[in-house]
């Protein structure tokens, strides 16, 4: 009789087998901010904070003393600060150039990524430039949007980011901010590219983060209706073409297929992003007592790079590489 389970019936036997391992230089840490000298604990995901610079730069340096070699960051714009066009998104001395200056400076060897996206600073809550037309219908604005985002790229680029990553789902914006960093210099500030990014309900919690809800409409006319999985091999040929240094799929768990399908399409670096509404469901289950937090986590993060991500932004990073750390 062929018996399987013989590799199974030891913890050597089975490490020994194992096809996918996990370890924290695989998770990139996603880290909220703001102006304000306080840290504030965010309501919508328990455990998660908005920081302040000072309060930035600890978190991020202890992410990297757990292995963990990347964050990528979402600011908070205070509501005075946002217009029609964002203009604040290209400030060099906004909240994001002056958050990567202070992390560059502190943490030389941390990979700072940034957030490519008008919605924070928007104040339509888009994450592009909004027209209505002659009926009053809503439009959001590709070829403008896309102008505009190459400016806040160029502006990351300056304050020393290593990683733009473009989340908006506008058409040619990574064949447009490829182009404008390698004029300005910046051939080596690589793209990570929001590839199939989905118009998906787990970003509930995020967005309650940011404040960053759209005022009106929503964003299914540019994010990916949840139904399609070939659309998203078409935008993974595009973005390669136009020049992505690495494709992301979003959300991470209920996509799964998308992340397998991607990884047979493309030889380039693949990321999955664990969004906060897979986070806060996780954190509520076992809040409960329903459910073994560190077991799951640790399986559900298996299970992303299983389907074929490489790089996993997950808001249990940190949580993860001690649990990761103190098993082996």
């Amino acid at each position: 009789m062929i018996r399987p389970r013989r590799n199974r019936r030891t913890s050597a036997i089975r490490s020994l087998v194992r096809e996918t391992s996990l370890s924290p230089a695989d998770f990139i840490l996603p880290l909220f901010l703001h102006e304000d000298s306080t840290d504030t604990p965010i309501a919508s995901m328990p455990g998660v904070t908005r920081w302040s610079i000072p309060s930035l730069v600890r978190e991020a340096g202890e992410a990297l003393a757990l292995g963990i070699p990347a964050v990528v960051l979402f600011p908070k714009i205070e509501e005075s600060l946002k217009t029609s066009h964002a203009a604040e998104c290209h400030n060099d001395n906004g909240l994001i150039p002056r958050a990567i200056r202070a992390l560059k400076a502190a943490h030389p060897d941390l990979c700072v990524i940034t957030d490519i996206a008008l919605d924070p600073y928007n104040a339509d809550g888009h994450d592009g430039i909004v027209q209505r037309d002659a009926c009053g219908q809503l439009h959001i604005l590709n070829d403008e949007t896309v102008e505009v985002l190459t400016l806040q790229a160029l502006t990351h680029a300056r304050a020393g980011a290593d990683i733009v990553s473009p989340s908006d789902m506008m058409d040619g914006r990574v064949a447009a901010i490829r182009k404008a960093l390698d004029a300005e210099g910046y051939t080596h500030v690589s793209i990570l590219s929001y590839t199939a990014k989905y118009a998906s309900a787990y970003y509930g919690p995020f967005r309650g983060a940011l404040d960053s809800a759209p005022k009106e409409g929503d964003k299914k006319t540019y994010q990916m209706d949840p139904a399609n999985a070939r659309e998203a091999i078409r935008e993974a040929l595009l973005d390669q073409q136009e020049g992505a240094d690495i494709l992301m799929v979003k959300p991470a768990g209920p996509y799964l297929d998308i992340i397998a399908k991607l990884r047979e399409t493309s030889h380039l670096p693949l990321a999955a992003y664990q969004v906060s509404g897979e986070y806060l469901m996780i954190k509520t289950a076992a809040a409960a007592g329903w459910l073994d937090e560190k077991a799951i986590v640790i399986e559900s993060l298996t299970g992303i790079k299983r389907a074929g991500a490489d790089l996993i932004l997950t808001y249990f990073a940190k949580d993860a590489a001690r649990w990761l750390s103190s098993a082996s």
